[in-house]
């Protein structure tokens, strides 16, 4: 069996020459302008979280959990912006190859891209997520 599976990985090398044994190559679809426009998007605001449904109405529960935690945290709505993935399906698919994520929500801290909702959760319950909003600046440290 093992020799085959290393059969099969070398002629796949072969026969594609960006193929890594184990991973498959990965087509990309994301264009410059929507790269360009998701660039724009996460650095125009300090928390930008890439969702299903809207703040006031998630679709998803991950979705509903991303924007709970983040109202947890007091991040004021004047520093957060969502994007319902739902309502634009070449954001939905390029959000996930910009980040290179494979799910959504998808959270973004001054242009940078934080995690999922399980990063977020995780972040949140050993106290990581305060003390990185507070030093980007999105909410105030404490006195």
């Amino acid at each position: 069996m093992l020799r085959i599976a290393q059969r099969s990985s070398f002629l796949r090398a072969r026969l594609h020459p960006g193929f890594t044994a184990g991973i498959a190559p990965r087509a990309r679809f994301l264009t410059d302008d929507a790269r360009a426009k998701i660039q724009s998007a996460v650095q125009a605001t300090p928390v930008v979280l890439f969702m299903k449904g809207t703040a006031a109405q998630p679709q998803c529960g991950f979705s509903r959990a991303a924007v709970q935690v983040l109202g947890l945290h007091h991040v004021p709505e004047d520093r957060l912006k969502t994007y319902d993935v739902l309502a634009d399906p070449e954001l939905r698919s390029g959000i996930k190859e910009f980040s290179d994520w494979p799910t959504i929500p998808q959270v973004y801290v001054n242009g940078e891209f934080l995690g999922g909702c399980d990063i977020l959760l995780s972040m949140h319950q050993s106290g990581e997520l305060e003390k990185h909003l507070q030093q980007a600046g999105v909410i105030p440290a404490p006195p």
